[in-house]
């Protein structure tokens, strides 16, 4: 691994390079703006602001950044080629797909169908275990990033559960801008040297590149590039951690599989096919155990039979410095039961001096009593779980546009 060393300062360089290209930056306000619009709809929702979108657009620069740092030697460190792996054809597919189904908008399902009709029909030509080890890496990423920050800054909602329920939940959305380093395989003529050139160890790369016929000379730029990550989920059954931290663990031995799978295939062609039916099926898995998380728990954010439960906390509010927590059950407040959202109003209504008395169960099942101060122009601070009457104000559909439209016309010539 130390003569891998040499090769270090040059992929810092490199990174450095994405970090003060203004195409990186136009990422930046991309991923801004898509926070700028979940904030939005939480104040549409609830009625109350969410954290400021700077806060959340820095963090998830930072995030991004030493995701792409981590992802950026894991590149090179197995020798991802950007060449050969039809980038172009990649993202076409990919925004196809998106029109069947949002959640196709991933590398995953395009990589997959384009690594099959290689290997099928000879078109196009990629260079398979090279793609599927673009994909590996870079949901490796993901799933760091998501058990890293995937919980932060989740939306609370009311939606409807499979038992016809109106309950409380969490809508998870993420977005990340990743820098990274790639690299470029080209062949020289004859025995030609390159200045600043660092010769690799003999085991490098980890992945052969298949379509080129004689190694012997060739060299790889390292090249800059930019890319952007997400994330989406639903936690009805479970707190957001806990959601968000089992969906990292399942895709990162996703990721490790698919890298395993597209190594071997390098060494042994007949493995390629292998590494392209798991590449969309595997993450249909991912995506169905969490799934089957949901449909076999029970929902989490439900009205108790006795007080009332807290979906989310405002920062900086009384109920805050009360200490809070979503699924935490609110008994009583200044010596009245609460029972219901009306209770709670009514005592905050009728408080004559800035101090609340609260009572309350947190989600370890132990009583807490509070006592703190509140300003009377101030918020209490609580999102509370719906009540039995209350509709739901989201309703999730993973059908894309290209559905929604063929829904549409078949509903219109039945009704003809």
């Amino acid at each position: 691994m130390q003569e891998f060393l040499p090769v270090v300062p040059k992929i810092l360089q490199a990174f450095w390079q994405m970090l003060i290209n203004p195409i990186f930056w136009l990422v930046v306000i991309f991923v801004a703006y898509q926070y700028r619009r979940y904030s939005r709809m939480k104040e549409d929702l609830f009625g109350v602001k969410g954290e400021p979108i700077w806060q959340h657009t820095l963090l998830a620069t930072g995030h991004g950044i030493i995701g792409g740092l981590v992802g950026s030697f894991l590149m090179v460190l197995v020798g991802i080629s950007l060449g050969d792996i039809g980038i172009g054809y990649l993202w076409l597919l990919a925004v196809l797909l998106m029109f069947v189904s949002p959640r196709f908008l991933c590398f995953s399902y395009s990589g997959g169908i384009i690594s099959l009709s290689y290997l099928l029909l000879g078109w196009p030509r990629v260079d398979v275990p090279q793609l599927m080890g673009l994909v590996a890496i870079l949901h490796m990423v993901e799933s760091v990033l998501i058990l890293v920050s995937g919980h932060l800054g989740a939306m609370p909602i009311y939606t409807r559960a499979k038992d016809g329920r109106v309950v409380g939940g969490f809508n998870l959305q993420k977005f990340w801008p990743i820098p990274i380093v790639g690299m470029l395989l080209m062949q020289l003529p004859g025995s030609q040297v390159v200045q600043g050139m660092v010769s690799m160890p003999e085991w490098w790369p980890l992945i052969k590149p298949s379509l080129v016929a004689n190694l012997d000379n060739v060299v790889y730029l390292i090249l800059p590039v930019v890319a952007g990550l997400g994330y989406g989920d639903l936690a009805l059954t479970s707190v957001p951690e806990k959601k968000s931290r089992r969906t990292a663990v399942f895709l990162n031995i996703y990721s490790l599989v698919l890298l395993l799978l597209a190594i071997a295939a390098s060494y042994w062609p007949i493995l390629a096919i292998s590494a392209a039916l798991f590449a969309p099926l595997g993450h249909e898995y991912v995506i169905k155990l969490g799934r089957q998380s949901e449909l076999k728990g029970e929902p989490l954010y439900v009205s108790p039979e006795e007080g009332v439960m807290v979906l989310d906390v405002l920062r900086g509010t009384a109920a805050a410095r009360a200490g809070l927590k979503s699924s935490d059950i609110i008994k009583t407040m200044n010596g009245a039961s609460i029972n219901n959202g009306s209770d709670l109003r009514m005592v905050l209504e009728k408080i004559d001096e800035p101090r609340l008395e609260i009572s309350y169960i947190n989600r370890s099942g132990q009583s807490v009593r509070k006592v703190v101060a509140k300003d009377d122009r101030e918020p209490f601070g609580t999102i509370l779980v719906p009540e039995p009457y209350q509709q739901p104000q989201v309703e999730f559909g993973s059908a894309g546009l290209l559905v929604r439209w063929w829904r549409r016309l078949m509903g219109k010539l039945g009704r003809g």
